[in-house]
């Protein structure tokens, strides 16, 4: 511990077992002087608690005996990086405060939209449809339009359409009474009844079934509903907001979906756009699931080095902001540091821009601009980058060896 005051080292490695103190004590008495040092615990115990411990007390690495050259030179090198980039200014750093109780981020113009589109609709008594892929946030724009209405004070309801057995479907959202079906032991309120006065959400309305289809519609006309298995006609004031990811009109077109109710639930449409599509709010939802991830985690992350910035910004996003946050919470899980760098982030192949199909290898450049523009092509930019890009990897890991 004296020697490491002097000389100030990249890189320390220590053995867990030491004569008169514990290796653990010494890498946590270690961070106490610098948090950003790397630490690779060595040992010659083939231990997984060791190793976990190890982990769990901020260990960079740990590296089991015996050790060689060739190993000690990886560690080393992805060490020293490491610490490079930990006392770097972080290139996005954590946020100084955090958004308000909607949990909705951004300013891009589509985002804009979307609150005009809240502030115009939540005072008013209309149901609305909210649209988008899987993990754009269709529940928080529902959660906002709730909290901005006159029924904020009001309980606020949510059912899952698609994770609900169809069998079980009108149970849940109209109760049933005692002796009904078979495990019916007592009566159950629906979420049409708890909702009473406030709002109902329906995630995933477009896999109701056409008999629950038709039974959402009379309730929505007549605000009138009975329990399964009883013939008490109940009344309810309560207004329900629906969110799909897949197209309604399409499914009313194919007779999968009731083209009365659709257009009962669309009385007002908010569409949510995908993240790929959302510009620069990408840096400001990392700094919005930073901060609240490292609460969550108890952990001492800062920000992301430029390099880490530069490979989200130019992934697909395929999950959103679902996929957004599932993948920094890993990094931040995998982080040895306080900065998170590129190897930290596992993104899917699948997200990265795919090559346009028809394009052929020998076509000139000039005649595959004029051929997309002739289509009329709207996103030029990203076909031309995916035309060229795997031909660039290709040459690129060809080079130095498949590295």
């Amino acid at each position: 511990l004296n020697h490491f005051r002097a000389a100030a080292p990249d890189v320390v490695f220590c053995d867990v077992h030491l004569n008169d103190l514990n290796g653990l004590d010494v890498l946590r008495q270690l961070h106490e002087l610098d948090p950003a040092l790397p630490i690779v615990m060595i040992t010659g115990e083939q231990s997984s608690d060791l190793a976990i411990s190890s982990n769990v007390h901020g260990a960079f690495d740990y590296y089991p005996k015996p050790l060689t050259a060739s190993g000690l030179n990886e560690v080393v090198d992805r060490a020293i990086q490491s610490a490079r980039a930990a006392r770097q200014p972080a290139e996005l750093a954590l946020p100084i405060r955090r958004t308000g109780q909607t949990g909705l981020v951004g300013r891009c113009p589509a985002m804009l939209e979307v609150y005009r589109a809240i502030g115009r609709v939540a005072p008013q008594r209309l149901t609305v449809l909210v649209l988008g892929e899987s993990g754009t946030g269709k529940e928080l724009a529902a959660r906002a339009i709730h909290q901005h209405s006159g029924r904020k004070g009001h309980p606020y309801v949510t059912v899952n359409c698609a994770a609900v057995p169809e069998t079980l479907l009108e149970s849940e959202l109209f109760g049933h009474e005692k002796g009904s079906f078979t495990g019916a032991d007592r009566r159950r309120t629906g979420r049409f009844e708890q909702a009473n006065g406030g709002t109902l959400f329906l995630d995933e309305v477009g896999e109701t079934t056409p008999g629950t289809q038709a039974k959402l519609l009379r309730v929505l006309q007549e605000q009138e509903f009975q329990r399964v298995g009883g013939d008490e006609t109940l009344r309810t004031d309560t207004r329900v907001i629906a969110a799909t990811n897949r197209n309604l009109l399409a499914m009313v077109a194919e007779g999968k979906f009731r083209a009365d109710l659709y257009y009962r639930l669309s009385g007002y449409t908010i569409q949510l756009p995908p993240l790929r599509d959302r510009g620069d709010d990408l840096n400001l939802l990392v700094q919005h699931f930073l901060g609240i991830l490292c609460d969550e985690l108890k952990t001492a992350v800062t920000g992301l080095t430029a390099e880490s910035v530069e490979l989200l910004s130019r992934y697909g996003w395929p999950g959103n902001l679902r996929e957004l946050q599932g993948v920094l919470r890993l990094a931040i899980l995998r982080a040895t540091g306080p900065v998170l760098t590129p190897d930290l982030f596992d993104l899917q192949p699948s997200g990265f821009l795919k090559p346009v199909a028809a394009t052929k290898p020998e076509e000139a450049p000039e005649d595959f601009v004029a051929g997309r523009l002739a289509q009329g092509s709207k996103n030029l930019y990203a076909e031309w980058l995916a035309r060229g890009e795997p031909e660039l990897i290709r040459k690129v890991l060809a080079h130095f060896h498949g590295n």
